[in-house]
């Protein structure tokens, strides 16, 4: 089993920044890849970042390439999502997930608003 807990969200004007964070715990070590999805009131879940464990190798939404950027420390067992030229649009729940095999694991997330 996996545990994830997120941090980070808050409120910030358009054009401002933020960085999430996702610390997780337990059987941490068979983690093939981490990643950020975020939804909004009515609509799916959708992809933002991802990145493996090992190697580091990232992949970006259309939305969000060259303003968000996805890392990891792998000794704190810890990705983080910064977020930069943030826009009203960018406004959601934000979800850390952590992929293991066939197993997907999520955190509780955390809100994420944009004032225009």
């Amino acid at each position: 089993q996996v545990q994830l807990v997120e941090s980070g969200g808050g409120l910030v004007q358009a054009g401002g920044s933020l960085r999430l964070s996702c610390a997780a715990s337990g059987r941490t070590f068979s983690l093939y890849t981490m990643g950020w999805f975020r939804q909004t009131p009515g609509k799916e879940r959708e992809f933002v970042a991802r990145i493996q464990w090992i190697g580091g190798s990232t992949n970006y939404a259309d939305s969000v390439k060259g303003r968000f950027t996805i890392s990891r420390d792998n000794a704190k067992n810890t990705v983080y999502l910064q977020m930069n030229s943030l826009r009203p649009e960018d406004t959601a729940v934000y979800y850390c997930r952590g992929d293991q095999g066939s197993n997907n694991y999520w955190g509780q997330g955390t809100q994420v608003t944009v004032s225009s």
